[in-house]
């Protein structure tokens, strides 16, 4: 028994399982005497959820390894020569890569009988950024012993700086990458992972395509939204011209009604004095006419007069 050998097989074990086993290869290394190692066993610390599931990448996707480290170089000296259009590209293939790996970490994590959570898979894809930010996370990555996810830069300029596990782990000395030992034995199960990591990586694809044509959809939605609001806006201008139009007709309409109705007012009443100046004239030429009746003599005396 030896500390890499345990330290192998006890990171391969799904994570509820590891701390039960861990004691038992201690207990073991203690009853054969050798009380080191045991104290070195009993040291390693059992994995998140995500750590897991980024070490059962490493395990059993052993040629991503090298193509995800080889990314990371390109993207760290397009940086550092601000070669700004190889970049652009190589930012375009870690948006891919990442989320394809991610989404394959996933599906392994399922297929060991043990689901991982949203928030989990994201620890995986920061630990994946992480990985292509620096050559120093790259290794610990390729050993296949995380203990903790690995801490995701902010911005590619963090690409730069030292990038490690957020608490750091009790594990055996380095030793050389997974990815360089004698590669594993290919079965139908390690075929068919190679298989839905590619469905994952034309999805992953597909899915960014998308997600541009969404953007080109959204910015040219925003555009037909702007030169909506200027029409409202217009709209309601003039909704505001029209209000002020129709207050003041109704204004005027209100003192045209007014002025009609003083008119046929004052036309009532001259017509009521006309008719009543009318009747007062026909009485008093009625008067006349019988007065003259009476007393015809009045009108020759009259005449005598002149």
């Amino acid at each position: 028994m030896d500390l890499e050998t345990v330290a192998d097989e006890l990171y391969g074990l799904r994570p509820e399982e590891f701390t039960a086993a861990r004691d038992a290869r201690a207990a073991a290394a203690r009853k054969a005497g050798d009380q080191p190692l045991a104290e070195r066993i009993k040291a390693l610390r059992r994995p998140s959820l995500s750590a897991w599931a980024s070490n059962l990448l490493v395990r059993g996707e052993p040629d991503e390894v090298p193509a995800l480290i080889r990314l990371g170089e390109g993207l760290r000296q397009a940086h550092r020569g601000m070669d700004g259009p190889r970049l652009r590209e190589l930012s375009r293939q870690e948006h891919v890569l990442v989320d394809a790996l991610s989404r394959q970490a996933g599906r392994l994590a399922a297929d060991a009988g043990h689901a991982i959570s949203e928030d989990a898979r994201r620890e995986v894809e920061q630990t994946l950024h992480a990985v292509l930010a620096d050559e120093r996370a790259a290794r610990t990555w390729a050993e296949g012993r995380l203990t903790r996810p690995l801490d995701a830069p902010t911005g590619f300029d963090a690409a730069l700086r030292d990038v490690g596990p957020r608490e750091e782990p009790a594990e055996p000395p380095p030793r050389e990458p997974r990815a360089r030992r004698e590669p594993r034995k290919r079965d139908a199960a390690a075929d068919e992972r190679r298989r839905a990591l590619a469905r994952a990586r034309q999805e992953a694809e597909e899915a960014d395509r998308a997600r541009r044509e969404r953007a080109d959809e959204t910015a040219a939605a925003d555009e037909r939204a702007e030169e909506a609001a200027g029409r409202v806006r217009e709209a309601e201008r003039r909704l505001a011209e029209l209000a002020k139009e129709q207050q003041s007709a109704a204004e005027r309409r209100r003192e045209a009604r007014s002025a009609e109705r003083e008119a046929r007012d004052a036309a009532q009443a001259a017509d009521r004095a006309a008719r009543e100046a009318a009747s007062r004239a026909e009485k008093a030429s009625a008067l006349l006419d019988r007065l003259s009746a009476k007393d015809p003599d009045h009108r020759d005396g009259e005449g005598d007069d002149d």
